[in-house]
């Protein structure tokens, strides 16, 4: 099976878009199209409409080119803001399976909705995008959470000289937003470090300010050595008043692949994939975080043996190869 796989890639971070590629590359012969080879700057194509338009229609043209090139099997899309509906159109005319997987919490969601009516599939990260877009008539609709690729993600050997870098009992690793601030400042009395983009907006006044280990983009192979090297790590979920979002982030899997123990706000996916308590623990609120944090922090033995069932069940049920399979075999079922 021949799959032409459309996404982009970060040239600073490896992104879920190796994953899925390392996924595919086990499963069929797949060629890359990067849907986001804009030539004019964003900067420039934001402030003249038209130039944008003439980049779109560039990148759509290429991808058409190369999809005749290819002839693939399946045409896979993961993202999907870039791909134009004509452009699917003129795809599933020569006879290909084409395929959305949407990869983003649902705030600028206009466009996918609009193009997933030309996909023959679409998959989604997270079943808030399964409720919005079940209202459209969609005919193959399924979700397909993240996952984790245990050749990336994994426990590492920490030396001396990178405990002094990376350690510490709690860490956070994720984009400043203001739900996460509210939540870690009630928890900056512990030995925390926070590390990733965003972060150097936090007030001077702020008891979180001293807790922020490195304000900026965190590649893969540290923040594997400061999973690694901490006791708790905590993830809170992008939040706003307007946009549904209860996908599991990818850092839940990621997280549980480094076998390390982890404590995650109440969200409705990660309930729906794991166990509470046996793989990971809930926290309900800032009160039920802190005194879970005091508790595992004083109980070694009962977090490493969740931390353990946890990486025994991501690795056993939640890598990208199981994805990538479950997505072939629903598309032969159905085809």
């Amino acid at each position: 099976m021949k799959v032409l796989f459309s996404s982009n890639k970060n040239p600073d971070f490896i992104t879920i878009t190796e994953y899925i590629e390392n996924a595919l590359s086990k499963k069929s012969k797949y060629a890359f199209f990067n849907d986001r080879d804009f030539i004019v700057p964003g900067r420039i194509r934001d402030n003249f409409p038209i130039l944008n338009k003439l980049d779109l229609l560039r990148i759509n043209k290429n991808l058409l080119s190369l999809t005749e090139k290819f002839k693939p099997d399946i045409f896979f899309e993961a993202g999907g803001y870039r791909i134009l509906p004509q452009t699917i159109e003129k795809i599933k005319e020569m006879g290909i399976k084409t395929v959305l997987w949407t990869i983003d919490v649902p705030k600028y969601f206009e466009s996918i909705i609009e193009a997933s009516h030309y996909y023959d599939f679409v998959f989604t990260g997270g079943s808030e995008a399964i409720e919005i877009l079940k209202n459209y008539n969609l005919k193959n609709l399924y979700w397909l959470p993240f996952a984790c690729d245990p050749e990336f993600h994994k426990p590492v050997k920490i030396t001396g000289g990178e405990k002094a870098l990376y350690e510490n009992d709690i860490v956070f690793v994720g984009s400043y937003y203001p739900n996460r601030m509210r939540v870690l400042e009630e928890i900056s009395d512990f030995d925390l470090g926070v590390w990733g983009p965003g972060w150097e907006k936090v007030p001077p006044v702020s008891s979180l300010k001293r807790r922020i280990r490195r304000a900026g983009g965190v590649k893969s192979d540290e923040w594997i050595k400061i999973y690694t090297s901490c006791k708790i790590a905590i993830a809170i979920h992008y939040r706003d008043e307007d946009t549904p979002c209860y996908q599991a982030s990818p850092k839940i899997y990621e997280v549980l692949a480094c076998k390390c123990f982890l404590l995650v706000d109440n969200q409705r996916d990660v309930i729906s994939l794991f166990d509470d308590g046996k793989h990971l623990l809930i926290f309900e609120s800032i009160v039920d975080l802190r005194e879970k944090i005091k508790y595992y922090l004083e109980r070694s033995e009962e977090r490493v043996s969740i931390a353990e069932e946890g990486y025994k069940e991501v690795i056993q049920q939640h890598t990208y190869s199981h994805r990538i399979n479950k997505m072939i075999q629903i598309i032969k079922n159905r085809g």
